[in-house]
């Protein structure tokens, strides 16, 4: 036996860097179906109407709106929330120190880097390598951009153009890739692995204890614990 409802759909784009922090952290439940706590409802709304207002709620307000759902899983949403609020923060950063934290993550991972001056660097922000000085394979080529926009497979192409064969490339966009450029680095000679904020993010999570303390710093987080 099926259910169902009959609805009326209001369709408008909205950027997601245009609604407040609550708001945002609301619309990232992993269920199908879930109810909007009335701060969201109300922003949604408002710009629907053409006459937007940014909802303001504490953290302990959007923690209890998830709680107070009936939740298979409220761990996940908590989660889920804790992902979209470390995003922002990264988001955040100056594109200097976005290069730093890519190459603090990197070092948790068990490599050594060495960061680019500032100014013209052949698609080189950072070179990672297991003896700091790309001797020793496999030696990690990384272009670090972070802006709004998507990057194309012009900007792939360019990358790639500088690589030496036994090179491995890390590209890290925050604003994403074009369908073209994630075709241009699956059929690229050199191993290339693209990043986008959502990798980034999750990367950086994955890898957090390890990190030094430079790095926390740029991105200042605290474990949060859950009964099991």
């Amino acid at each position: 036996m099926s259910l169902a409802r009959t609805v009326e759909w209001q369709s408008r784009e909205l950027d997601r860097d245009e609604l407040s922090l609550p708001t945002k952290n609301s619309l990232g439940s992993t269920l199908t179906v879930f109810l909007l706590p009335p701060h969201a409802q109300g922003e949604l709304t408002s710009w629907l109407n053409g006459t937007p207002k940014p909802a303001v709620a504490p953290l302990e307000e959007v923690v209890a709106d998830l709680q107070d759902e009936e939740l298979a899983d409220p761990y996940a949403d908590i989660q889920t929330a804790a992902l979209e609020r470390i995003k922002d923060l990264v988001s955040a950063i100056g594109p200097r120190d976005m290069e730093q934290l890519v190459a603090g993550i990197l070092r948790a991972m068990g490599y050594k880097t060495q960061v680019s001056p500032v100014g013209a660097d052949r698609g080189k922000d950072i070179i990672a390598s297991p003896d700091g000085f790309g001797f020793e394979n496999p030696r990690i080529v990384v272009e670090v951009k972070h802006r709004g926009g998507q990057m194309g497979s012009p900007q792939i192409r360019s990358f790639l153009g500088g690589r030496h064969k036994d090179d491995r490339g890390l590209y890290v966009s925050t604003g994403g890739f074009t369908k073209d450029a994630l075709y241009e680095a699956e059929r690229a000679t050199v191993p290339l692995t693209l990043w986008n904020l959502d990798t980034l993010v999750r990367t950086l999570v994955e890898h957090y204890e390890a990190t030094d303390s430079e790095t926390k710093r740029l991105v200042p987080l605290k474990r949060m614990y859950w009964p099991a």
